[in-house]
This record gives structure tokens, C-alpha cells and sequence, in this order.
């Protein structure tokens, strides 16, 4: 593996450094892997999304809720209202086959980890977003894109040559294995 020499100066090394030793980060949005990938706003988690499978038509969530309800629901219709589970945004956009992709923003990871065990929940995160596919075909095409697969479920046993590490909430778990059910 080759490593470039790169010159930084002034504010741009003071920026840099900062990023490369956590200064000013914040716990709440911590997650137990620092190569997790991150977002700077909805944008960027449509954006990241896009790059790995199929998210079109991307909608705030109570636009895309007002046109489909009862009929593939998306999911965070009442959890983004509630404060518990730390989410900043929910938008939805749909995969080739028309499902549902829920994204979500959380700037509060430790929180959102905490309403995914009490309520048994399971999702597809990064350090500070969230992606609910409901097509299995969309949650395979992001298995390759560095997000983790979040459980609190102590029975998961991920197969051999798959990272397993603790979440921020005390039996919850990442995992690189995505369970297909």
C-alpha cells in the first residue's frame, strides 16, 4: 500500500488536525468504529445512499408519507416525532422495485441506540445517519458501503471472518454481517 505526501497549511492543518484527534467531537455522536461514514445532512446520506444502491425520488418523510399511506410504508412515521429516538430527519426515497428507503439523520447516536433496544429495532447505520430498506435487494447493494448492521438482539452471532464490536448502548452490537431473513 502506498501512502502520498500531502502539504497542509495554516487553517487547513488546524482543521485537519482537529478531525484526525476527535477535538470538539461529541460522544452522543460517537459510534463504536471511527471508519464508519458520516453525514453532513440529508443531502449527504441521499447522496451516500446513491452512490451504493438505487434511492430515487428522495422526499421529505411526510410528503412521501402523504402519498402512500397504508401502501409501501416507510418506516419512522411516529419515531421521528419522538424525542426519545434523537433523529434529526427523515426523508424517503424508493429503490428500483418502488420499495421504501428510509433515511435518517441522528445526531444523537447514543440515544437512537438506546430506542432501537428497547423497541427490539434493527437498522443499517453510520456514525451519524441511519438507512431502513425494506427490499432486500437494496440492503445487499449496501453491504459493500461501510455502514454496519446495528442490533441489540443478544443472540446474534455473526459468522466466522465478520466483525462483531459494542454499539454506544450497552448490549448492542456492529456488525459488517447483514443478516438476510
Amino acid at each position: 500500500m502506498r501512502f502520498q505526501r500531502a502539504v497542509i497549511s495554516g487553517p487547513v492543518a488546524l482543521v485537519a488536525l482537529a478531525l484526525l484527534t476527535g477535538c470538539g467531537s461529541d460522544d452522543k455522536t460517537k459510534a463504536a468504529d471511527p471508519g464508519l461514514p458520516s453525514a453532513a445532512g440529508m443531502a449527504s446520506v441521499e447522496s451516500f445512499v446513491t452512490q451504493h444502491a438505487s434511492c430515487q425520488h428522495p422526499r421529505t418523510g411526510p410528503a412521501y408519507d402523504a402519498n402512500h399511506e397504508g401502501e409501501n410504508d416507510s418506516w419512522g412515521v411516529e419515531e421521528a416525532a419522538d424525542p426519545s429516538w434523537g433523529i434529526k430527519e427523515r426523508s424517503v426515497c424508493t429503490d428500483e422495485s418502488g420499495h421504501p428507503v428510509t433515511l435518517l439523520t441522528v445526531p444523537d447516536m447514543k440515544k437512537f441506540q438506546t430506542a432501537a433496544k428497547k423497541n427490539g429495532e434493527q437498522f443499517l447505520v453510520g456514525r451519524n445517519f441511519a438507512v431502513v430498506p425494506v427490499g432486500d435487494a437494496t440492503g445487499q447493494e449496501l453491504t459493500k458501503s461501510g455502514l454496519r448492521f446495528l442490533t441489540c438482539d443478544p443472540g446474534f452471532t455473526p459468522p466466522s471472518g465478520s466483525r462483531k464490536e459494542p454499539g454506544l448502548v450497552d448490549g448492542c452490537v456492529l456488525s459488517d454481517h447483514f443478516p438476510t431473513d
